[in-house]
Parts: C-alpha cells; sequence; structure tokens
C-alpha cells in the first residue's frame, strides 16, 4: 500500500512539474482523435511549427520579460514598426545585411529603452508598454499614411527567399526558432545572467540587497526581447515580403503571453522555462490548426484564446496551492 502511495505520489509531482507538456500531448492525442490523418499529415505538422514559429521566437523574449514580474504589450506593434525600418533599409541599400543590422539595434534600443524606463524610472511595465504600443504603431501608420511597404529592388527576392526556403524539408523560420531556443535556454540555465533574471522576479529587493545590479537586469531583459522581436520581424518580412502598418503584428502580444502563460511562467514572475514557451506556442498553434481543420468561425479563436489564458492562470494558482 506504501509503494502503491509513493507512485501515485510521484505521479502528480510529474503531471504538476510537467504540465505544459502534458497538456501538449493530450491536445495532440484530441486533435488525432478528431482529425485523424488529415491532422496528422506531414504537410499539415509543418505548417502548424511554420505558423508559429514567429510566435515562438516573440514568447521567448515574453518569458524573459514576464520570469522579472514584467509584461510587454507593445511586441506587436514593435514588430511592425522594426518590419518596416527592415524593408526601408533593404529597399534604399539593396544589402540585405545592412537591413538585418538594422533591425537588431532598432529592436535592442527600443527595448533596452522600455527597460531603462520600467527599471531607471520605476513605471510599471504594464503602463509604459501600453504606452509604447501605441507610440510605435502610431509613427508607423503616420510614416505610410496606414498603408504598408513591400520589398524592392536586386535583392528582394533573395531577402524573399530566406523565409521561404526549407532546408531537410524544414522551414527556415521553424530552424531559426529552434536556434533560439537553444540560445535562450543556455542563457537562462548556464550563465549568471539567467540566474539573476529568476532571482529579480522572486525577490526584487533580496536580489538588490544581495548586490545584484537590478536595473541593469531588467534592461538587458527588455532589450533581448527587443531583439528576439527584430529577429520575428525579420522572417515576418521576408516571408511576406511586405509589411503593414495597421495589421501586421497585430495582437501578435496576446498570443506570445498566452503561449507563455500556458507554458508555466508564473505572471507573479520568478518561474518559468523555455521548454514549456515551447510546449504553450505549440499548444496554441494546434488549437489554431484543429479550430481550421473543424471549420470553426475564425471569430472565435479571440475567445478560444482569451479562456486559454484565464484557464492556464488559474491551474497555475491550483497547483500553487496544492504545493504549499
Amino acid at each position: 500500500m506504501e509503494k502503491l502511495t509513493k507512485n501515485k505520489w510521484n505521479l502528480k509531482e510529474f503531471v504538476k512539474e510537467n504540465s505544459p507538456m502534458v497538456a501538449l500531448v493530450v491536445l495532440f492525442i484530441l486533435a488525432v482523435v478528431l482529425e485523424g490523418t488529415t491532422f496528422l499529415n506531414l504537410n499539415n505538422l509543418i505548417n502548424i511549427l511554420l505558423n508559429n514559429a514567429i510566435i515562438g521566437i516573440i514568447s521567448l523574449g515574453m518569458m524573459l520579460v514576464i520570469i522579472t514580474a514584467g509584461i510587454d504589450l507593445s511586441v506587436g506593434s514593435m514588430l511592425a514598426a522594426i518590419g518596416l525600418i527592415t524593408i526601408y533599409v533593404l529597399n534604399q541599400t539593396n544589402s540585405i545585411l545592412l537591413a538585418f543590422g538594422a533591425a537588431i539595434v532598432s529592436g535592442a534600443v527600443l527595448g533596452a529603452l522600455t527597460g531603462v524606463l520600467v527599471a531607471q524610472f520605476a513605471i510599471p511595465a504594464f503602463i509604459v508598454t501600453l504606452g509604447t504600443m501605441r507610440i510605435y504603431r502610431s509613427l508607423a501608420q503616420y510614416a505610410l499614411n496606414g498603408g504598408g511597404s513591400t520589398t524592392m529592388g536586386s535583392s528582394s527576392d533573395s531577402f524573399i527567399s530566406i523565409a521561404n526556403t526549407s532546408i531537410l524539408g524544414i522551414p527556415v523560420p521553424v530552424w531559426i526558432w529552434i536556434l533560439t531556443v537553444l540560445v535562450i535556454s543556455l542563457l537562462t540555465k548556464k550563465t549568471a545572467f539567467g540566474r539573476h533574471v529568476y532571482a529579480v522576479g522572486s525577490n526584487e529587493r533580496a536580489t538588490f540587497l544581495a548586490g545584484i545590479n537590478v536595473k541593469k537586469i531588467l534592461i538587458l531583459v527588455y532589450a533581448v526581447a527587443g531583439v528576439l522581436v527584430a529577429i520575428a520581424a525579420i522572417l515576418e518580412a521576408s516571408r511576406l515580403g511586405s509589411m503593414n502598418s495597421s495589421s501586421s503584428g497585430l495582437n501578435y502580444e496576446m498570443d506570445a503571453i498566452a503561449a507563455t502563460v500556458i507554458g508555466g511562467t508564473a505572471m507573479m514572475g520568478g518561474r518559468g522555462s523555455v521548454s514549456g514557451t515551447v510546449f504553450g506556442t505549440l499548444t496554441l498553434g494546434i488549437i489554431n490548426n484543429l479550430m481550421n481543420l473543424m471549420g470553426m468561425p475564425s471569430f472565435l479563436v479571440g475567445t478560444v484564446k482569451g479562456l486559454i489564458i484565464i484557464v492556464a492562470v488559474l491551474m497555475q494558482k491550483a497547483l500553487d496551492r496544492k504545493g504549499d
């Protein structure tokens, strides 16, 4: 009887510690039961990965921000603005490298600026990023009169081919997503910076008293998140060959937050993992795909995602209470 109880306890602990993975497996099985070979078709599975690679990259940055007990509502608008900057530089210089450089620098600067406002001026991240969300979108719309921009010139085809090429049958954006997963995983697990990120989110005051430069950590976190948005913007611009100041990146912040929360990142900070965020992104991707395969109205997608965020937070609270 004691052995049975011990095994049962271990199972509960496994589910608690790996709830994002368990949820993904259950959803995957449900999708197979409902749609069978249509869902399991290799092209469909690759499309799920491709369609969620950009959100997956952004979600990694969102994870870092939320671990520090922050939030970034500006990632969608930032993606649109950086994507437009990328295309502008490309069209003006015909240099893909310069376009990439402009995007990465823009992402780092915009992210660091958010970090400075949050850390140096002690403005809540919600307020700062709510403001920058409107600023980035508004400036992009002003610059293009609410329209968009398309790649032109001799480098256009080469630029577009980047995100529309496959290596070993896997699209390049998916490979970039995998690479960023590995890099952020190493950053969080193997570096002092990663340990400090978790420390800030767990107890900012205690971290400061331990001699860690909390302001520097926060600025770096938002800068890294900005760079990840820039990478996503490059891929989006490359995949589509254009960006729109009004619609590009719209609601991406909600998808990134949903993926992060589903992945087990605590909204109060101090807890989260790269693997969980990946599982959360894939969970959202399968839900979207399943809704499309079942012919459900696209207008209900937002409802489903909103409910998922609420349920995920409620589950976090329930698991935390059981752990106390």
